[in-house]
């Protein structure tokens, strides 16, 4: 195991631990409840981690292979030499990759039957942040593969990048949110628990929308950035909406290969929704 994988780890399970332990105190959910959410949705965790740090090896051989031979888009970028223009460049690169990624998770059904495992959850907490697929898992790691050949990071970018990859992630499916006017400042550059929120709607168009992973400024900037108040949001997937297949890991675990239903767009409600928050 990498030195940078433990580290990772440690810094991941941090966060968790303490944003979790604050949804405890503050929110209004039972410890009880909360307690059984988070024993399903941890069970994840044992699929994903080992198929993660395995494949994390390759990431770090492609990584190395790059930087040896200067392979990547961030040598074509001017002054790339430049300690700031060469982080914040590839920051951003990899920040639209992952933009890129999740959309297309999204857009082609036999992706998207392993991501909805994550968008079945009926209740958003810390916890489900680990709510992912082993297959989905796979999938998201073989497309940082991708990213690395092609923008060619340097470890020091992989590391900074995952840093703030895990604590805006985590963040953003705690059950807190930001006042509206905060929210509307931090929101306007990064992706916030109320701007994630609404991404985890159980209809479309909302489903389909703010897709980023630290900056919202892709969703601004291709047309899927959406706002949704949270007295209408509603968790889930309106295809899997049975409390007692999202409430069992095994359940859960076997998603992707029963009988496929694309989620529906419900215009009419939304448009009352767009009416009433207008």
């Amino acid at each position: 195991m990498q030195h940078e994988d433990v580290s990772q780890i440690i810094f991941y399970a941090l966060i968790i631990t303490s944003l979790w332990s604050l949804e405890s105190l503050i929110c209004a959910a039972s410890s009880n409840h909360k307690w059984r959410h988070t024993f399903v949705n941890a069970g994840f965790i044992f699929t994903a981690l080992p198929i993660q740090l395995t494949m994390t090896g390759f990431v770090i051989i492609i990584m190395k292979w790059t930087n040896i031979h200067h392979w990547g888009l961030i040598y074509y970028i001017p002054k790339h030499q430049i300690s700031w223009v060469y982080y914040v460049s590839l920051f951003m690169l990899m920040d639209l990759g992952e933009y890129t990624y999740h959309v297309i998770m999204h857009k082609y059904d036999f992706l998207w039957r392993f991501h909805l495992v994550h968008h079945s959850d009926l209740k958003i907490d810390v916890s489900t942040t680990v709510r992912e697929h082993p297959g989905e898992t796979c999938v998201r790691t073989t497309f940082l593969m991708f990213w690395v050949f092609i923008f060619g990071p340097g470890i020091g970018v992989l590391m900074l990048r995952q840093v703030f990859q895990s604590f805006f992630n985590v963040l953003a499916h705690t059950e807190f949110r930001l006042p509206e006017k905060i929210n509307n400042i931090v929101g306007f550059v990064f992706i916030t628990p109320n701007l994630h929120h609404v991404h985890h709607h159980y209809q479309l168009p909302y489903t389909n929308s703010n897709y980023g992973d630290v900056l919202s400024i892709w969703d601004r900037i291709f047309g899927t950035y959406r706002e949704l108040q949270s007295s209408h949001t509603k968790f889930g997937i309106d295809t899997h909406m049975e409390p007692a297949l999202n409430s069992r890991y095994l359940s859960i675990i076997k998603i992707p290969f029963q009988k496929f239903k694309r989620p529906e767009t419900h215009t009419s409600f939304h448009s009352s929704l767009h009416e009433e928050q207008v």
